[in-house]
């Protein structure tokens, strides 16, 4: 809390356990690098004002994922975020990963080998520990490089609208548990009584996944429960035939399995949700912004939603804003975004409506 800027990164271990949590957060200020273990801690509270302070700038790199994860595991609130992942893409830089950015920055060789690793492990191994101590080691170092770069090149306020949209997260991630099938890729390519059959194999592949602690990939993968779904195998024999069923798999869950298979024949087809087609204008609009957002952001060698976030791009084309005040609601976080596009944005909207209007 006495610092005026602070680097943090976390570890959580999704690839070992059902629901994952932080297992590790890193600090590192301009002296010292800290390890914090949540797991051995029963209050992280006092941490919660350091995260939200204003006046303490902390510094990430891809800061959006550590934020959901703070969020959901200790309901943190954030101010003053400095992503330096979200500073390399406003830079127009090509290789963005951590690694690569202090490589080509200070010639800095990070061995990210464990990456992957269980940080739920207790005691946590010493190549573990250093591993983590040196995820922000060197993130001081490479903020203010970028922050000088961005300065320099009239990006800064840029840089900062993102770092500030960053900051409001809800901890709610994009996947839940329990039977969503059709999250899993060619679910809409069923008929509606093989989605029924999906739907059954996922519930009972999460009941699995809940009960023994693992991911659901862990327990049976998705292209797997896809094809049986698809093929919906009568016995064993059929069952073991198909790609991805491994021996193991078959003793565990085969048995399982096509009960699954049968509750979903015998239940109601189901479809998938429905979403309404936009009309024919609000396409064209959205493909013309689409189109001004991709050339703009070649003139300026960054990627397209440097220009404009996608989420903003889909609300102007939805909003159709045709007066600047209009406009200037929608973009109210941006306002370095409104003031260089704001006017282009409009006459391309205006333009398209008089196209519109104009008798063929």
């Amino acid at each position: 809390m006495r610092e005026p800027i602070v680097a943090v990164d976390t570890e959580s271990n999704s690839l070992y356990v059902y629901q994952e949590q932080v297992c590790l957060i890193q600090f590192s200020t301009p002296h010292t690098d800290f390890l914090v273990d949540p797991l051995a801690l029963g209050d992280l509270s006092p941490l919660g004002p350091l995260f939200s302070q204003p006046g303490i700038e902390k510094v990430f790199h891809a800061a959006e994922y550590d934020l959901l994860c703070l969020k959901r595991d200790f309901g943190f609130d954030f101010a003053n975020i400095f992503d330096t992942m979200v500073a390399a893409r406003t830079l127009g830089f090509t290789a963005i990963g951590l690694g690569s950015l202090l490589e080509a920055e200070f010639g800095i060789h990070l061995d990210k080998r464990q990456q992957r690793a269980n940080w739920g492990q207790r005691p946590v191994p010493g190549e573990l520990l250093t591993y983590a101590q040196l995820d922000t080691h060197y993130l001081l170092a490479l903020r203010h490089h970028l922050y000088g770069l961005l300065v320099e090149k009239g990006l800064w306020a840029l840089a900062l609208e993102d770092f500030n949209r960053t900051c409001r997260v809800n901890g709610r991630m994009g996947e839940s548990k329990g039977g969503e099938c059709w999250r899993i890729n060619g679910a809409y390519d069923l008929t509606p009584h093989q989605a029924a059959v999906l739907a059954e194999l996922c519930k009972y592949r999460d009941q699995v996944a809940r009960a023994i602690n693992r991911p659901l990939f862990k327990v049976i993968g998705d292209k797997t429960l896809l094809t049986i779904a698809a093929e919906c195998p009568t016995s064993l024999e059929q069952l073991g035939r198909i790609h991805g069923m491994s021996h193991l798999q078959m003793e565990r869950h085969g048995l399982a399995l096509l009960a699954g298979v049968q509750r979903g024949l015998s239940a109601e087809p189901i479809y998938p949700p429905r979403h309404p087609r936009p009309d024919d204008q609000y396409l064209a609009r959205l493909e013309r912004l689409r189109s001004w957002r991709k050339s703009t952001a070649q003139k300026l060698g960054v990627s397209s939603d440097v220009v404009l976030p996608r989420d903003l791009l889909f609300s102007i084309a939805g909003q159709n804003p045709r007066k600047p005040k209009d406009l200037a609601q929608i973009l109210s976080e941006v306002p370095w975004r409104l003031e260089q596009f704001g006017e282009q944005i409009l006459e391309l909207l205006t333009s398209e409506a008089e196209r519109h209007l104009t008798p063929a």
